[in-house]
């Protein structure tokens, strides 16, 4: 990316609708009561033939305390100063306000490019507010309809000579990008920075995401509070941890689905759901204090059933008095409720003070890697001839089910076949039977395996023919005899 461009302005005046025209995808939430955007979202921006980096902000509010508000403002404080252009927005219709001006002249001062946009300005009610824009004293306005993509060439003529300025600094500072992708079945990719790894974390609201994320940022780089349900969009933020190179979604709480009744906490679901499938390590995180919860089995459950490999971080350890018993219920009841899961990580940290994130970190490596485990067919063959010895499959009627081989069709989570006779005999008993001793003998802990049974008579061209062919002599019975002349 070329440069960074920070959209800034009042609240509802359709800056993440310009942000999802920009990037060309709906990644923003967008309602009309405003305030629903509250963290930095970042994305790839496309104006004609520019690539930059586009930054989605929280609403200018004139707070400066530790509220709600005031902490939202000095994150889109921090995004002014960080971003190479600034792209201030006020709504034409309504027109130039006090808040505008105040926050224009902060503009002045901390942001070396500002543009100055004059949003929803389709049609002739919007012309008085143009006008009155020019007394902002920061040049002509652009008139923009975010909504409708009206007036997207103005702003590519005025972001085209600013582009130039940081096109060495871009080229510089570019990632590796002649990367060679490899094969979905590939035994291990090491993630880089072109392609780092993904990791979604999850949770009910106020279980501590924001701050953790933070905590491995290194800087307050999310919006947190002890208000529950502070963010909303699912944030991600690409980093180095540690030597290892990552993108870390920060996903909305989840609550349960009868309590959520607000419209902008049900786009807020489905973008922490969508996170989570665009993720390869979920890091589940519960509240010490009540872990395990209905709510927490569920995004359990859902991470597993997504196939991901799943890390369960439990937070607040720091107040946590009685620890080496806390410990041993934890896990006492991690065994017992999640048995999908089973030989999962179960790591302790303090996302407030830092402690226990280096075993988190590890944690999560060494998911990824098990998470990408191939086994060779020779080994899953011996190995099956001694389950198989151990404990033969059952006899349904009086006939044996005979598993005759196995071999592994895919990684990513590790997906196996076993060709066998009426695989739709078998029970389920016997599935997880097999499926426990993957993890035991190749040491699979934690993951998602999926096991599929499948039937070597499904390659059979005759199945479910219901006639045979004619034979030679029945081709000719009842035809009438042709008299002799």
């Amino acid at each position: 990316m070329s440069f960074s461009l920070a959209i800034v302005g009042r609240p509802n005046v359709g800056k993440s609708t310009l942000f999802n025209r920009l990037v060309g995808k709906r990644l923003a939430l967008v309602d009309d009561q405003p305030g629903v955007t509250r963290d930095l979202r970042e994305g790839e921006g496309r104006l004609g033939d520019l690539r930059f980096t586009v930054i989605d902000t929280a609403g200018l509010e004139e707070v400066t305390d530790d509220s709600l508000q005031g902490r939202m403002r000095r994150l889109t404080e921090r995004a002014v100063d960080m971003a190479d252009i600034c792209l201030f927005m006020i709504d034409a219709r309504v027109g130039v306000t006090p808040s505008d001006e105040m926050f224009a002249d902060i503009l002045r001062k901390r942001a070396d490019h500002v543009i100055l946009a004059a949003n929803k300005s389709e049609g002739s009610a919007a012309d008085a507010g143009v006008i009155e824009a020019y007394s902002l004293g920061l040049g002509e306005p652009v008139r923009l309809s975010a909504e409708h993509g009206e007036g997207l060439n103005e702003l590519y003529a005025l972001l085209m000579p600013l582009a130039d300025e940081y096109k060495d600094r871009a080229d510089a500072e570019a990632p590796q990008t002649d990367v060679a992708v490899e094969d979905e079945d590939a035994e291990y990719r090491q993630p880089a920075a072109a392609r780092p790894l993904q990791i979604a974390v999850v949770g009910r609201p106020n279980a501590g995401k924001s701050t953790l994320v933070n905590q491995i940022h290194g800087e307050d780089r999310l919006l947190t509070g002890p208000e529950a349900g502070i963010t909303r969009d699912a944030i991600s933020l690409q980093m180095d941890w540690a030597g290892l190179p990552v993108r870390i979604f920060d996903t909305a709480g989840i609550r349960k689905k009868a309590k959520v009744q607000e419209k902008v906490e049900k786009l807020s679901v489905a973008d922490g759901l969508r996170a989570v499938k665009f993720a390869e390590v979920v890091v589940v995180l519960l509240d010490a204090a009540i872990p395990f919860e209905q709510q927490d089995l569920r995004i359990a459950d859902l991470a597993e059933r997504e196939g991901r490999a799943v890390v369960v971080a439990v937070n607040k350890w720091d107040i946590e008095r009685e620890k080496q018993e806390k410990l041993r219920d934890l896990k006492e009841a991690f065994e017992r409720l999640l048995p999908q899961l089973r030989g999962a990580p179960l790591i302790t940290v303090s996302a407030k003070t830092g402690r226990g994130l280096d075993r988190l970190r590890a944690a999560v490596e060494e998911a990824y890697k098990v998470w990408n485990t191939r086994v060779s067919t020779a080994k899953l063959n011996r190995w099956l001839t001694g389950m198989l010895e151990a404990h033969p499959p059952p006899a349904p009627g009086g006939r044996r089910i005979k598993l005759r081989y196995m071999t592994q069709a895919k990684t990513r989570p590790p997906g196996f076949v076993v060709m066998c006779s009426n695989p739709d005999k078998l029970s389920e008993s016997y599935s997880r039977y097999l499926v426990n001793g993957l993890r035991e003998d190749f040491d699979m802990p934690g993951t998602p395996i999926r096991l599929h049974m499948r039937s070597q008579a499904d390659k059979n061209p005759y199945k479910g023919r219901k006639k045979s062919t004619p034979s030679r002599l029945r081709k000719h019975v009842g035809k009438p005899v042709k008299p002799r002349s």
